[in-house]
């Protein structure tokens, strides 16, 4: 082999991986990047951990965080005047309630709300940090609703959006499920003094997402979240009834 070869081949085998990286799709970066967390930071506490430092108190304000996944995360990105003063999202992209749980107190709890709003399940539903039954779904989220309670913050029970599929984990048929977990979250939010936000009603076809309101089958699209926000609106009004404002440390 030439010396000008050896040159040659040592370059292509130094440049490869930035070759690699630059061929790397979205949903590859996205999936590697998930898998990285699952094993160093399974909540994924960093993501917000900034945001709620720099969080400034409003005096006489009533505060409203959403916890959800991806679609309170993109609620947040693609309507942000929805999310006036003090209106504060922290949805997450692809987290189970296991994730939510683990950071409530800090993306919750620490930030003093008023209201909670909780959309979870969608991705237990779809086994994104392995198998899980409702009835683990349904102790994840009482223990938040719980944990809420005990600091005084009241509490909005979401619906899960309306999807007969998933496009990252094919074969799984979530209509059913999604419409059993619905009953329950309804009569749960009912036993304990919570509101129930009624989203699917809102946002489905048959069982599936309206092709209107997104184009994947799970996620809205501005037209899905202007169809979510009186629902949002009505829900929020009814859980602050009465409320004063809770002071801010």
């Amino acid at each position: 082999m030439s010396r000008v070869t050896l040159v040659a081949l040592l370059a292509l085998t130094l440049a490869a991986p930035a070759i690699a990286q630059q061929q790397e799709t979205d949903g590859q970066r996205w999936a590697r990047e998930w898998e990285e967390r699952l094993h160093n930071d399974f909540g994924y506490l960093a993501r917000y951990r900034a945001d709620n430092a720099r969080l400034i108190p409003v005096p006489n304000s009533l505060r409203v965080v959403f916890m959800g996944d991806s679609i309170t995360e993109n609620w947040a990105s693609k309507v942000p005047q929805f999310f006036a003063t003090e209106r504060v999202g922290r949805g997450i992209s692809g987290q189970t309630t296991s994730q939510m749980l683990l950071r409530f107190r800090q993306d919750v709890i620490d930030l003093h709300p008023t209201v909670v709003q909780i959309m979870a399940g969608t991705n237990d539903i779809a086994g994104n940090t392995g198998p899980t039954t409702d009835a683990q779904v349904q102790g994840n989220i009482m223990s938040m609703v719980e944990l809420a309670q005990a600091h005084g913050i009241r509490v909005i029970l979401a619906s899960i959006p309306p999807a007969d599929h998933f496009e990252w984990k094919p074969g799984v048929k979530p209509a059913p499920r999604i419409a059993a977990m619905n009953v329950w979250l309804k009569d749960y939010a009912g036993r304990v003094g919570a509101t129930y936000a009624d989203y699917w009603s809102a946002l489905h076809v048959g069982d599936a997402l309206n092709p209107a309101y997104g184009t994947d089958g799970v996620h809205p699209n501005e037209a899905g979240y202007a169809a979510m926000a009186p629902v949002a609106e009505a829900a929020i009004k009814q859980a602050l009834k009465g409320a004063q404002p809770r002071r801010m440390r």
